[in-house]
């Protein structure tokens, strides 16, 4: 059995009808993993409401500034607004943001109590948001936070955050690149929005790793990188839990970038990562073509039940 945590209450953040990163993706993803062969292998979660998860705001407060949280709740109390031209909060955002938030820090619960991998299927997304502004349709550094939390956990003292998302993580990097506690590694086209994550940036403790792939990279260029920087960065840091912001917009399909994977080949990133290590949290990040997110949501769960 695979745990996917998951709540309803994500459908309740509006970003507008054209936007990219609306609700449609997770009934999209919901839809096909419960008609999925596997699907009896599936324990569907909800997550904790973040009320009762008592160091949610806590991390909240250490991973960002008190008046950007301030913000984002006066934003939605209010009736919504726009932290930027991208990146809507809707009357419900500040309540379902944090919501994400828990349901990550619940995947870090469940790996650690099992030792096997977990999915969460959330949004709003998190690694574009830094510690005092949110952007790239994010508003919370879920990955981040899970991290902090993670750390707070008995026998972990090292965590590492793989990102394969198809625009670098810029505000998970700011947040814990100063943190010899966390590395931090990641894939993304350049250029391509945001503009951060430049090949020469190794974080203060030699943490971080970016590897940048031209626009039209296909499998052939991503699997060499997985194989030759990826696991070796990956295996010397030695952590106790691998958190994956896992994107799926580096496919061929998806609007918002140039890259040209195909959802199989999320297969192969998830061995390598399961190579490592079966204590892994996965996370829901970017993926903007429902047929091609949802075939690879499902072969990154389909590979952690073999």
């Amino acid at each position: 059995m695979l745990p996917v945590i998951y709540s309803d209450e994500f459908l309740d953040h509006k970003t507008g009808r054209s936007h990219p990163e609306n609700p449609e993706r997770l009934r999209a993803v919901v839809n096909a993993l419960k008609v999925a062969a596997f699907a009896e292998q599936i324990a569907w979660q909800e997550p904790t409401p973040a009320l009762e998860k008592r160091s949610l705001m806590p991390l909240l407060v250490q991973t960002h500034s008190p008046a950007y949280i301030k913000k984002i709740k006066e934003i939605a109390a209010t009736g919504g607004g726009y932290l930027d031209g991208d990146t809507p909060v809707s009357p419900r955002s500040y309540d379902v943001a944090l919501l994400a938030v828990s349901a990550w820090l619940d995947a870090v619960d469940t790996v650690l109590a099992t030792a096997n991998p977990a999915f969460v299927l959330a949004r709003p997304p998190g690694h574009h948001a830094e510690s005092d502004t949110g952007m790239g349709f994010c508003l919370f550094s879920n990955a981040a936070i899970a991290a902090f939390y993670a750390l707070e956990q008995p026998g972990i003292n090292r965590v590492a955050i793989l990102d394969w998302d198809v625009h670098h993580g810029n505000g998970t990097q700011a947040i814990v690149e100063t943190h010899p506690q966390i590395a931090y590694c990641s894939l993304h086209q350049y250029p391509c929005y945001p503009g951060t994550g430049k090949a020469s940036e190794h974080g203060l403790h030699n943490n971080v790793l970016n590897l940048p792939v031209p626009p039209g990279s296909d499998i052939t260029v991503y699997q060499p990188l997985f194989a030759q920087k990826v696991v070796p960065f990956l295996a010397d840091f030695q952590a106790d839990l691998l958190i994956v912001s896992a994107g799926y917009d580096a496919n061929a399909k998806d609007p918002l970038a140039n890259i040209n994977l195909q959802p199989e080949d999320y297969t192969l990133f998830t061995d390598y990562c399961l190579r490592l290590t079966r204590k892994i949290v996965f996370g829901l990040e970017g993926g903007y073509d429902f047929i091609t997110l949802s075939q690879s949501v499902l072969a990154t769960i389909e590979r952690c039940l073999i």
